[in-house]
């Protein structure tokens, strides 16, 4: 088949659902299909068929640094459509009216559009905005075949929105890759290390990270160590509130070939986001490479994956919670064996080798059915 993967974004940042599209493109093409990438614009060199259709400008959304596509030129996207006469095209949503829904709106009525439902809500204001980009959508909705959610919490945001009946396929990721981690020799045994992956933004929860960790009492602090990967506006910020004498190192940006080996070093892996996850790819990743115990924040997301083990959830808003986890798994090491197991066990269903299959699935129902 020839797959044509729609993004109101670019390829250039590494965020989760850059990621899944990469994840979903590079297992396609493995699999002998021909995959191209319609994106608003992009600097990258390194991936064949790849089509940059507009501009974009950066705006705060969702607790987040995000971008959004500028007015695309249609007459590049009917060129781009008929010269290619796309079997699918699949659709990262919530889209743009800007670029997405002119690429919908052009597609071959032989073409198959499916869609996968990413976000969550970081807040009312955020969930009334989707309402009001339903509207701006329109009938373009109607013209899809088959939309997926990357989550059960949202299906259901995508239904209370949208209006739209998505079923779960899980976000995936190539677990094999993540397999090959490898813990770094510069982070010993000698102490636990206490990981932490992510954008140092508000909505990641690094600022409470901080504090959780400087309230650690002294004996335990002195048996561990927070390593922090990952840039952003709050790093200045975050330096600055570390307590004296308190073991944080900031690694600053992982590239995506290092980032098994820094998940792989964890003893704990921490993701306190506070808010606005859809999933949780990262949990995923440090379950894959090896992370002793992965522990998340109690957003819906996060809960989607480890919510049938209560005890790697906790509040991040509530510092005695936090502390109260921190602590009890630095101390209990075979409640952290207990939950490695679980967390190896439960990690398979999300491999793309798992999930692969069934989009694909997907698509061939949804191909047969339009050329029918």
């Amino acid at each position: 088949m020839k797959i044509g993967i729609v993004l109101d974004d670019t390829l250039d940042k590494p965020d989760g659902v850059q990621q899944h599209v990469l994840t979903v493109g590079t297992w396609l093409t493995k699999q002998g299909h021909e995959v191209h990438y319609l994106v608003a614009n992009t600097d990258r060199k390194d991936i064949p068929n790849l089509h940059s259709l507009g501009r974009f400008i950066n705006v705060k959304y969702n607790k987040n640094n995000v971008r959004t596509p500028l007015p695309a030129n249609r007459g590049k996207i009917r060129a781009l459509l008929n010269q290619e006469n796309f079997d699918v095209l699949h659709v990262q949503l919530p889209y743009s009216p800007f670029l997405a829904k002119q690429v919908i709106k052009y597609a071959s009525k032989q073409t198959a559009v499916i869609g996968t439902f990413h976000i969550l809500p970081a807040s009312r204001l955020h969930g009334y905005s989707n309402k009001l980009l339903r509207a701006i959508l329109g009938r373009s909705i109607r013209r899809f075949d088959e939309i997926v959610a990357v989550s059960e919490p949202a299906v259901h945001f995508a239904r209370k929105a949208y209006g739209i009946s998505a079923r779960y396929l899980p976000n995936p990721i190539d677990v094999g890759s993540f397999r090959s981690g490898k813990r770094l020799g510069k982070y010993n045994a000698r102490k636990l290390n206490i990981v932490f992956l992510g954008r140092l933004v508000t909505r990641k929860g690094i600022l409470e990270l901080i504090d959780a960790y400087n309230t650690l009492p002294d004996n335990l602090a002195s048996q561990t160590r927070l390593i922090i990967c990952g840039k952003g506006p709050l790093k200045a910020r975050a330096k600055a509130l570390v307590k004296e004498g308190r073991s944080v190192i900031f690694e600053g940006f992982v590239s995506e070939s290092d980032k098994p080996n820094f998940l792989a070093s964890a003893d704990i892996a921490v993701f306190p986001s506070t808010g606005g996850e859809s999933f949780g790819i990262v949990l995923i990743e440090a379950m894959a490479a090896g992370a002793k115990v992965v522990i998340g924040g109690n957003n819906p997301g996060y809960m989607s994956i480890l919510g049938a083990q209560p005890y790697l959830l906790f509040n991040p808003r509530d510092r005695d919670n936090f502390v109260e986890h921190l602590t009890m798994f630095i101390n209990d090491t075979k409640m952290r064996e207990k939950m490695y197991s679980w967390q190896q066990e439960t990690v398979g269903q999300y491999d793309i080798n798992v999930v692969g299959p069934k989009l694909l699935d997907i698509y061939d129902k949804a191909v047969t059915a339009r050329k029918a």
